[in-house]
């Protein structure tokens, strides 16, 4: 008789226990998602250049300085909308941001640099976005910090505006002040 009067609240228990869970949720930041490749070397590729097919890029093009890189695709409306702020901080502020063109044709990446400007170094082309699983990439635009080893130290999911670009600076100015003191 006892066991028969504690089945009767084990669905209010599961209840209470799905709704902390659910409430939990409200207070996580959707931008926010962990990667597990942070501080952890670029994964090894070998794909082409999107403006010399023929020449193969490898994880050792990315190294050499504190850079960006940034997953875009010309399918994505939100790389178009972060796109001028890309321009501003390659172009103008002579930032290094590597391009990996996920899942889209070559040839319309080309024209969409060519009409809205070039802000990158080079451009890696992920046509069957092979490597941006390796990344663990959910969609375009996410943008990576990487330091001088090629090691992922950062990762950011959404557009670059002017106040992400302020904390990613802000971050490429620590993890290059790192360098210096080793």
């Amino acid at each position: 008789m006892k066991m028969r009067k504690w089945l009767v609240f084990t669905p209010l228990a599961i209840f209470l226990g799905m709704g902390v869970f659910l409430l939990q949720g409200l207070f996580n930041d959707p931008r926010v998602l962990p990667s597990a490749l942070i501080n952890k070397p670029f994964p090894e590729f070998n794909l082409p250049s999107l403006y010399e097919p023929e020449t193969r890029l490898t994880q050792d093009d990315l190294k050499g300085e504190v850079a960006l890189l940034n997953v875009w695709a010309t399918w994505c409306p939100t790389c178009k909308e972060e796109h001028e702020q890309l321009n501003r901080i390659g172009l103008q502020e002579g930032v290094t941001i590597y391009g990996l063109n996920y899942k889209d044709d070559p040839e319309l990446a080309r024209e969409w640099l060519a009409q809205y400007l070039d802000p990158y170094a080079k451009v890696i082309v992920d046509a069957d976005g092979r490597l941006g699983l390796d990344l663990g990439v959910y969609g375009a635009p996410e943008t990576y910090i990487l330091d001088a080893q090629g090691v992922i130290r950062y990762r950011h999911v959404g557009e670059v505006n002017e106040k992400v670009w302020q904390n990613l600076k802000g971050l490429m100015q620590a993890i290059a002040a790192e360098g210096d003191e080793v």
